[in-house]
């Protein structure tokens, strides 16, 4: 029950057990469309819910789930999955990561005619340029993308909408609009020093950094090589920024966290079935580098030439539920690259949302109701940009709901399965 897109673990799991593959594959496609990201992305929340995990090591569930999907590949088990007969109806998805693309293939195989639009020049979104290649190959969103090509699904890579075409014109030429523009708006750090060269933020540095593992040629990209390098953040960005500098033969590398290092151990809090804050490690973390806990900055600090060559932290502790500094601690430590990873707020506030003319919540996030729909109508949001910064298993669900929303809209009813609602995601942030 920890798995937000319904997952059936028990049934899969037998089923491998009992060497019985193809069905097992098809268990794990009728609740999530990309298995294969999943299995090697997400936290995995499914684990903490494990009923062994009550007194003992959950079951593996994560390797299982990337197993049957690698599995399913070999064997040949994937393929299109064609609709019997069009609807004449068509939609356009904005955005193509994990949101978009659930959405964009359950409506394919509702018989809606769909495209997929994408500012950047290939289609994935962060799941292309966030996620570092040694997180997660290409190869297998490219696999993904055939398929979906294959039932029918349309890309338009290197359209950005709201400038190259408008909020306006796509609602006049489809019939539903699908917002799954992500929460791409960076958390800033508001300390003296900021505006200095060699301070960037995690997504200014990292979808360079994937390009140039792909074997593209990146102009003036900013390596890590023989500097220290100071990743503010400690979620899994930060740990994937920890995994690129190392990569790319920096110095040192130091992951910095305003929070105390959580346990190893449940808290007594945090009991079974919920998802403990507990210290993990991640492979980047296991390959190289420091994490520094209940710290924070103080001031980046230039040197003659107007870039950062350190940064002065001090300790922290909780105070009346607010962080104070520790006396005593403050201290420099030597940075020529600094990389903010402290989150999202939410989507980009530009000129897409105020053509379709949707509204933000107080959190920054577009306005939905229960059925994901916005107060604009036939525009309809899912994924972080409704939700907020979130998971991937979310963003999927999210997808899935949220094409059964448009489906119902378009055909006065739907087979597809919802496994969430937007009321859900709201007692949930």
């Amino acid at each position: 029950n920890g798995c937000p897109l319904g997952n059936l673990v028990p049934d899969w799991n037998d089923l491998v057990w009992r060497g019985r593959w193809e069905e097992a594959a098809e268990r794990l496609h009728a609740t999530n469309n990309f298995p294969d990201f999943t299995g090697r992305l997400c936290p995995a929340p499914c684990e903490s819910s494990c009923v062994l995990g009550i007194n003992q090591p959950a079951v593996t569930i994560k390797n299982i789930e990337v197993a049957i999907a690698d599995e399913a590949y070999d064997r040949g088990y994937v393929t299109p999955q064609v609709p019997q007969w069009l609807t004449g109806k068509t939609v356009a998805v904005v955005g193509s990561g994990p949101a978009g693309l659930a959405a964009a293939q359950q409506l394919t195989r509702a018989g809606h005619t769909v495209a997929v639009y994408e500012r950047a020049d290939r289609i994935g979104g962060l799941l292309r340029y966030g996620i570092p290649e040694f997180k997660m190959e290409k190869k297998h969103v490219d696999r993904r993308l055939a398929q979906m090509e294959a039932e029918g699904t349309r890309f338009r890579p290197g359209v950005e909408v709201g400038v190259d075409v408008t909020g306006t014109e796509l609602r006049e030429s489809y019939d539903a609009v699908v917002l799954a523009v992500g929460s791409t708006t960076p958390r800033d750090l508001p300390v003296p020093g900021r505006a200095l060269g060699g301070v960037l933020q995690a997504m200014e540095y990292l979808p360079p950094a994937n390009r140039a593992a792909v074997g593209d040629t990146v102009e003036g990209q900013v390596l890590a090589t023989d500097k220290d390098v100071i990743v503010i953040g400690g979620g899994d960005t930060g740990a994937d920024c920890v995994g690129t500098a190392i990569r790319q033969g920096a110095r040192s590398v130091t992951q910095l966290e305003i929070m105390p290092r959580p346990p190893h151990e449940r808290p007594e809090a945090q009991p079974w079935p919920t998802y403990p804050m507990l210290y993990r490690v991640a492979s980047a973390h296991e390959e190289g580098g420091e994490r520094v806990y209940a710290v924070s900055t103080q001031e980046l600090v230039g040197d003659e030439d107007g870039d950062v060559r350190a940064i002065r932290l001090v300790d922290v502790e909780l105070v009346d539920g607010r962080f104070g500094p520790v006396e005593g601690t403050e201290r420099e430590v030597p940075a020529q690259l600094v990389l903010l990873a402290m989150g999202f707020t939410g989507p980009e506030q530009g000129p897409l949302l105020d053509q379709l003319g949707v509204t933000l919540t107080p959190r920054g996030v577009v306005t939905r109701s229960e059925d994901f729909a916005t107060d604009v109508p036939g525009v309809f949001v899912a994924g972080d940009a409704g939700r907020g910064q979130s998971l991937i298993v979310w963003a999927i669900a999210e997808g899935r709901a949220a094409a059964a929303a448009v489906d119902a809209y378009l055909s006065g009813s739907t087979d597809l399965p919802a496994p969430v609602t937007a009321s859900t995601v709201a007692l949930r942030p």
